[in-house]
């Protein structure tokens, strides 16, 4: 991503996660159909839909085609309006929360959380998130470390993944409530600053729930979910505020074979928009996240936070792993859990 940043709390190591006119349309997956252009063999427990990596891979494309999705730029405009657009086409049920936040620069910063809701009239109801902004400046890159990222992975692949599952889920309705929330102004931060000037938008969605009295069981957050070889291991917040949405994902995951992706590893807490969920909204949270502090120093893969994060780091299969796994949880979920 990324987006956002990080704190490795064994190290100590607090870490960080231009516009563009809108180009032409990229000619995205038919909306009535479950298309498998890439060959990925379909796993499945029970009646889940198939998820299409395909979809969700046209879905990256077309955020990227925006350029960067930096509060306060054009990109940034354009793509949230697709979003919300996009999620319209699914769902009635769309809430747009605008708002204007103070980044660490001082610089006041216009973001727009979307929610979109289905199947709202069900009591018992998870939420998935993820961010769709992109980080102001590739602060890793060595060559240019001033530009700003096309986020393919930090951003794009997570909201990607969450707009495929909308597309499903408003072709078949799942068995309990279920709440797409995507976050702006996440990755707007201080590399060498506190954690709070991450995550604007969800520090203001926690305090501010745009549905009153909203509350759901669980949450998870997707964060760079669509590098090649990624590893997905049990983060330290996530464990300690949702050990078990951790057990019912991972368990879920290696039921169908995606234990190379997720890995059965505790690792330390990362700050991310699950922390201020979990301790400002109190809904339990857990964070998929590609971090491994075996891969290298900072424990991200070599694009983050550089301009190698675009579309050529993106791989089906990962999306396909992180897709059907959530798939899978949802459609196994009791209507009245």
């Amino acid at each position: 991503m990324k987006k956002f940043f990080a704190i490795i709390c064994l190290a100590g190591l607090l870490l960080a996660c231009g516009s563009k006119p809108t180009p032409e349309p990229i000619k995205l997956a038919n909306d009535t159909l479950q298309n498998n252009q890439s060959g990925i063999i379909a796993h499945e427990i029970g009646n889940a839909p198939f998820f299409s990596a395909d979809s969700a891979f046209a879905m990256i494309e077309k955020q990227v085609s925006f350029g960067p999705r930096v509060p306060n730029t054009k990109g940034h405009v354009a793509c949230g309006d697709f979003l919300i657009n996009r999620l319209k086409k699914f769902t009635p049920d769309v809430i747009v929360q605008s708002t204007t936040v103070i980044a660490y620069t001082g610089e006041a910063l216009r973001i727009r959380n979307i929610m979109a809701q289905f199947n709202k009239n069900n009591t018992h109801r998870i939420v998935l998130f993820a961010h769709w902004d992109t980080r102001p400046f590739a602060d890793r890159d060595k060559e240019n470390p001033k530009q700003p990222l096309l986020g393919a992975d930090d951003g794009a692949s997570g909201v990607a993944v969450l707009l495929e599952i909308a597309r499903l889920l408003h072709l078949n309705s799942p068995p309990l409530g279920v709440d797409i929330v995507l976050f702006d102004g996440e990755d707007y931060g201080d590399a060498g600053g506190k954690p709070e000037t991450y995550c604007l938008g969800a520090q203001y969605w926690s305090r501010n729930l745009p549905v009153p009295g909203y509350y759901a069981k669980y949450g998870i957050l997707l964060d760079m979910v669509g590098a090649a070889n990624a590893r997905f291991c049990q983060e330290g917040w996530s464990l300690k505020y949702a050990s078990s949405v951790v057990e019912k994902v991972w368990n879920m995951a290696h039921a169908l074979g995606f234990g190379n992706y997720f890995i059965m590893k505790q690792i330390d807490p990362i700050t991310d928009d699950h922390y201020f969920v979990n301790t400002i909204a109190r809904i339990p949270t857990i964070d998929i996240i590609n971090f491994d502090p075996a891969v290298n120093s900072v424990g991200f893969g070599d694009h983050w936070h550089t301009l190698k994060d675009n579309i050529s780091i993106i791989d089906k299969q990962t999306l396909h792993a992180v897709g059907t796994t959530l798939m899978n949880v949802i459609y196994t979920e009791s209507s009245n859990f």
